[in-house]
């Protein structure tokens, strides 16, 4: 048991944000709906199970492209939409996580952790397999639009993350804070 924890340890440590993917090397679906079914094991309140998990598939893909694009176009002109443009169509594998709202503000802010909880899992659980992820939650992912486009029922519940998933180019490096500046132990 202990040989596991390292090993669990190990896949929290070393997890990195992956923002370059081999772009002509997909990831097979069944892993990533594994992957997702694993991480609905995340703690939740009451067990609402809040989260829903949308597979994106090349055509929704390149619709939110075309509208990422469109937005930038307006904000940063056209030669850094034309980048990013490029670059987001190379991106192997799109998931979309969304929450179900609530009308009761605690239920909906513990359901809301619960998907984030959901979207750990699922990260560690990729990255376990040498998959990398990045989770996005740029303007795009709050337009009325990518909702549509998505076939998402803005009244019925929000995005909480676009994540993106492939095998990773680069894996970036960091450090985290010493514990004695995060920890406090109270009496």
């Amino acid at each position: 048991m202990i040989e596991e924890e390292m090993n669990l340890e190990k896949c929290i440590t070393t997890r990195r944000t992956i923002h370059d993917f081999i772009p002509d090397r997909s990831v097979d679906k069944d892993v990533v709906k594994a992957a997702i079914a694993a991480a609905c094991w995340a703690p939740n309140h009451h067990l609402t199970e809040p989260w829903r998990f949308l597979l994106l598939g090349r055509e929704t893909i390149s619709d939110i492209c075309e509208l990422n694009k469109e937005m930038l176009t307006e904000t940063k002109g056209i030669e850094k939409a034309e980048h990013k443009y490029k670059r987001w169509m190379e991106i192997p594998g799109w998931l979309i996580v969304t929450c179900q709202k609530s009308d009761d503000d605690v239920r909906y802010q513990e359901d809301y952790a619960s998907c984030c909880c959901a979207i750990q899992n699922l990260m560690l659980i990729l990255w376990q397999q040498g998959i990398g992820t990045k989770w996005s939650t740029g303007p795009v992912t709050f337009d009325e639009r990518f909702y549509d486009l998505a076939w998402i029922n803005k009244d019925m519940e929000n995005v909480v993350g676009l994540i993106w998933y492939g095998y990773p180019a680069d894996t970036p490096q960091t450090v985290r804070k010493p514990l004695q500046q995060v920890l406090t132990e109270l009496p």
